[in-house]
């Protein structure tokens, strides 16, 4: 069956757009991608076709862009969604009082993010299931506080995914992570961060790639100069490293 992409559907209740850049081909592997706290559902969607025409491999690959389960349409936000909703007050007091701050902040859990796993680690499932393929054919990530759902989810699937993608993300609920993350020796992560990131600062996302090497992940680390955004050089070095794993 030819399926026409875009394609939308629900998957573990999640809205969902599907991109596959040659519907005539087989499913060859599956990526799913998650947006940043106060963008539309759709904020990713064109990364599919482009991360192809980088690389042809990448035809065959189904991406998946899940929306976020909250809207912020009611604080003003149109159509904007999010995982969890961000106290960034807070941020920027823990910020002001120390620069070491975050690093309290990072062992908490957000309100919210319990739910937000369960939604996602759902429509991966399904998603799975409809594919056909096993989770080694599998690539997870996302931006900002996508990719920071993106990393606590993979670290906890039942089967451990082929990839995982931090975009401009940051370390959470550290003690967590560290203990799943050595369950996931050997797992290939693809992470990049603009030095003078304002949102997320660069630090923050050496801890992550820390905690994460030290546990055994081999780590592709792309640092660049620029601030919260995926520049054209890492969605190059993406497309080679979503290629490398996802391809026959």
């Amino acid at each position: 069956m030819v399926h026409a992409f875009p394609m939308r559907s629900t998957l573990g209740g999640l809205d969902v757009v599907t991109v596959q850049a040659n519907p005539g081909r087989p499913c060859e592997g599956v990526v799913v991608l998650c947006h940043g706290f106060g963008a539309p559902g759709t904020d990713l969607v064109g990364l599919a076709r482009a991360l192809a025409s980088v690389d042809a491999r990448l035809e065959a690959v189904r991406f998946h862009f899940p929306a976020a389960p909250l809207s912020l349409g009611g604080l003003g936000y149109g159509d904007s969604r999010a995982w969890w909703m961000i106290d960034f007050e807070a941020i920027e007091a823990l910020k002001a009082q120390h620069p070491d701050a975050l690093r309290e902040f990072r062992r908490q859990e957000p309100p919210g993010m319990a739910a937000a796993r369960k939604a996602l680690h759902a429509m991966v499932n399904e998603a799975m299931n409809a594919s056909k393929l096993p989770f080694s054919k599998l690539v997870l990530g996302g931006f900002s506080q996508g990719a920071m759902i993106s990393t606590d989810v993979a670290l906890r699937l039942e089967e451990a995914p082929g990839g995982l993608v931090a975009l401009s993300g940051t370390l959470l609920v550290e003690d967590v992570w560290r203990q799943k993350a050595k369950a996931r020796a050997g797992l290939p992560v693809f992470q990049s961060h603009g030095r003078f990131d304002p949102v997320l600062p660069f630090h923050a996302a050496t801890w992550l790639e820390g905690l994460l090497r030290e546990s055994g992940l081999p780590v592709e680390f792309h640092a660049f100069d620029g601030g919260h955004e995926i520049p054209e050089s890492v969605l190059v070095a993406l497309a080679r490293f979503l290629a490398a794993r996802l391809s026959p």
